[in-house]
């Protein structure tokens, strides 16, 4: 072992300040190198020094308490900060995931006028049933309610005749934001012949249908 190893090894395991620690690893150098101008060798200074573990024991058993107080005080920051990074990244997280409405007039993204006429677009093929168009403009997780059977499952849990599609009433959109992604969500009632329903409509950036909720 060299005397930079030994002098390191035993300061290490002394309980102090970072500063302290070292000062006792610049003794412990300054001690060898002024054995070594009186002919010792590394091996003889590290055999009378003795055991790294005992060595440092005594100077933990000599330093003050102050000195302990800042070790433990340094301890308790070193295990502190990667806990507080870790708490801060998953807030972070979790403040992603939480989602935040903007008015849509604000949005830099969506123009309401252009997702007012999509929307009204996507219900007038859902009325006439044309799912190949549908499912060319949605996302692929859409695609399964989107189905043909899907469709008219969907209309048959309100009423099996729906009747002609009448009139269109105001249109509520809101842009909706979460994890970095901005979607357009846009309600609006349409009275049919035999019922009115209210659609909920979701689009993503590229105008694709990203979600639809009929009550």
């Amino acid at each position: 072992m060299t005397a930079e190893k030994y002098a390191a090894s035993v300061a290490k395991r002394v309980k102090c300040s970072r500063a302290k620690r070292q000062e006792i690893r610049q003794q412990l150098l300054s001690d060898f190198t002024a054995a070594k101008e009186q002919g010792s060798t590394e091996e003889e200074i590290i055999s009378q020094m003795g055991d790294i573990t005992e060595l440092a024991k005594e100077f933990n058993d000599t330093l003050p308490k102050s000195e302990h107080q800042k070790y433990l005080r340094d301890k308790i920051i070193r295990i502190a900060i990667p806990v507080v990074s870790v708490f801060l990244v998953l807030a972070f997280f979790l403040y992603q995931m939480i989602p935040r409405t903007a008015d849509i007039e604000d949005s830099r993204i969506f123009q309401k006028a252009k997702v007012e006429a999509k929307m009204k677009e996507t219900i007038k093929l859902f009325n006439d049933g044309d799912s190949d168009a549908l499912c060319a403009d949605t996302i692929p997780q859409m695609l399964p309610y989107l189905s043909d059977k899907a469709i008219k499952k969907t209309k048959a849990q309100f009423t099996d005749d729906w009747g002609e599609c009448l009139s269109f009433g105001t249109a509520y959109i809101t842009e909706l934001i979460q994890m970095r992604k901005h979607l357009a969500v846009g309600e609006i009632t349409v009275t049919y012949e035999n019922i009115s329903v209210t659609y909920r409509l979701t689009y993503d950036r590229d105008m694709k249908l990203a979600g639809i909720y009929i009550r």
